[in-house]
């Protein structure tokens, strides 16, 4: 806080704090795992990936929450957006693979199912650099900018969701079939 203070950005005094975390490296020249860095990069993972960084890319979206209700969602374009990314982004993305396994060219991962290519394919809706910007592109009014990141948090979200649900489904499956022939 002092150094914040004084004018240093926080970024900049994070990482001279992380510069003095004690770092071991074994003689193998790797890094021990009981270091003190190796075990607080452990201990703040699931804090960092689950809700810091999910926070952090709300408030920089620059989505301001009040007036959206659940109408707003349904207004053309974020409705459109969020469409593309959730539905457009999976059905392109597993043709693609499908097309490319049936033809040859590619061969199908050996321990991958159909359903966790499927998955995979739906996780691909989840993006936000570059929607938001070819968004920003195609619609340039500033009235729907926020409808434009509505609709790629919208969309995102929902392919986060669903895609997480599908690997998990497909992962639970092949673990049964996999006892099942045991």
């Amino acid at each position: 806080m002092c150094v914040l203070k004084s004018g240093i950005h926080a970024t900049l005094a994070g990482v001279v704090l992380a510069f003095a975390i004690p770092l071991r490296i074994n003689r193998a020249g790797k890094r021990a795992p009981d270091s003190p860095l190796h075990r607080l990069e452990h201990a703040l993972h699931p804090w960092v990936a689950f809700l810091i960084m999910p926070v952090f890319a709300l408030a920089n979206a620059g989505v301001p929450l009040d007036g959206i209700t659940p109408a707003s969602l349904l207004e053309p374009v974020p409705l459109g957006i969020a469409l593309g990314l959730f539905l457009g982004k999976q059905v392109g993305v597993f043709l693609a693979v499908w097309i490319a396994v049936r033809s040859g060219v590619v061969e199908r991962p050996v321990r991958a199912s159909w359903g966790q290519i499927y998955g995979v394919a739906v996780l691909t809706g989840i993006g936000f650099t570059m929607s938001l910007f070819i968004g920003t592109l195609a619609f340039a009014d500033p009235h729907h900018a926020v409808a434009v990141r509505l609709g790629v948090l919208t969309g995102s979200l929902a392919s986060a969701l669903v895609g997480y649900a599908l690997l998990h489904a497909a992962g639970a499956a092949r673990v049964r079939a996999a006892v099942g022939a045991g």
